[in-house]
């Protein structure tokens, strides 16, 4: 089948690796335009867009998916269908009734529709999670799903190893769902996702980043995995700094916390956050414009 891709991430970018090494491979790559990225700010590419282009697919970033320019440039490349994963801007019609669209979304629909399903997931201890294929339509992740699967969520999960997985279930989804549509068999698989059960993963915030000390450390454990190793949880220090909490773990459960400034305990082997409940072992930590590092190296620096 002829395909058009939309998507940006890195999470878009190996399903575009996979998706093009099929019989779907897309013709066009549609993203986000260029933004800025790091301390310098300098303009960087998308991921899916330097995915496209060693792979030799053609790339468009226009600033709006929506306009008759880049729906003319989709229509050039004739597709029979399109797919979109992690591509981070609404779709509106007419281009949603252009052609079938497709979408691979790393959720059990209806739940976590939105923006950061994986992490979502993770913050809210769920023990399951998976991938739903289903129509794009112009409510926010509502059009009806073809296709699911679901995974478990193992205790040590962080973002980068759930997510791993589940870009492999979703190539293997949507691969397979374009091989039905090409044999005429997916139609008979679309069915309207229930009312019950629907929740939404709004986009992550500096806020969602912040450990609250007032919280129990079994929260901000999952805080820490959610956001681990591409966006970071951060503690503020009495000095008003932040630190970079990029791996940790429950110490104990029960305990209460004294005040409701954080209580770093920098005598153990590791630093070690009072909570509400429970201490949080920091096991890897990045000071303020330093390099990660682990929590031992970091105790070391403190008693020199």
């Amino acid at each position: 089948m002829r395909t058009v891709y939309l998507g940006t991430s890195a999470f878009a970018a190996e399903v575009l690796r996979s998706l093009a090494d099929s019989p779907h491979r897309p013709q066009l790559l549609i993203s986000r335009p260029d933004s800025p990225q790091g301390r310098g700010r300098r303009l960087t590419a998308p991921p899916a867009v330097l995915v496209a282009r060693e792979l030799g697919i053609e790339v468009h970033q226009p600033q709006s998916v929506n306009d008759e320019q880049a729906r003319a440039i989709i229509g050039a490349a004739q597709p029979d269908a399109l797919c979109v994963c992690a591509f981070g801007a609404l779709i509106r019609e007419p281009l949603l009734s252009d052609r079938l669209i497709l979408n691979v979304h790393p959720s059990l629909l209806p739940r976590w529709r939105g923006a950061a399903p994986v992490e979502r997931a993770i913050l809210a201890g769920d023990q399951r999670t998976g991938v739903s294929i289903m129509q794009l339509t112009a409510g926010l992740d509502s059009g009806p799903v073809c296709l699911q699967e679901s995974l478990q969520i193992a205790p040590d999960d962080d973002y980068g190893s759930l997510a791993a997985r589940l870009q492999l279930l979703g190539s293997r989804l949507i691969v397979q769902a374009f091989d039905e549509l090409a044999a005429g068999t997916l139609a008979a698989r679309f069915s309207e996702q229930p009312q019950a059960g629907v929740t939404y993963a709004e986009k992550l915030t500096a806020e969602d980043r912040l450990l609250h000390p007032a919280r129990p450390a079994a929260e901000l454990a999952l805080r820490v995995r959610a956001l681990s190793p591409h966006i970071g949880a951060r503690l503020q220090l009495d000095d008003g700094t932040l630190l970079g909490v990029w791996r940790a773990s429950v110490e104990v459960e029960g305990g209460a916390l004294a005040g409701e400034r954080p209580t770093l305990d920098l005598d153990g082997e590791l630093p070690a956050l009072q909570t509400a409940s429970g201490r949080l072992l920091l096991e890897l930590v990045q000071p303020p414009g330093k390099r990660v590092m682990s929590g031992a190296d970091y105790l070391r620096g403190h008693r020199r």
